[in-house]
């Protein structure tokens, strides 16, 4: 019956270990980065990306990473009050 109770203490132990491990492995392949070049426009509520594609802002930091950025088109507006949802053609 001890020896038992051991094989089965150890079984637990390796299987929640295993499982931290898993946990851990899959923390690391859903790491998100934002890049402030795939934003076309941006909006308080948003950003339209290059390849028209509505986002909301995962994260207020990003807000004003893509401001800081060179020829940044932000609007201190939501993106829906304009008939066109904020999306203008620009041809560069």
């Amino acid at each position: 019956m001890t020896k038992t109770l051991k094989t089965t203490a150890i079984a637990i132990a390796l299987a929640g270990s295993t499982a931290l491990g898993m946990a851990t492995a899959y923390a690391a392949d859903t790491v998100v980065t934002f890049d402030p070049g795939t934003v076309q426009y941006g909006y308080t509520d948003g950003y339209w990306s290059r390849d028209h594609v509505w986002h909301s802002w995962d994260n207020p930091k990003y807000v004003e990473t893509y401001r800081a950025r060179p020829g940044a088109v932000y609007h201190e507006w939501r993106h829906d009050r304009d008939p066109d949802m904020g999306w203008v053609e620009i041809h560069r």
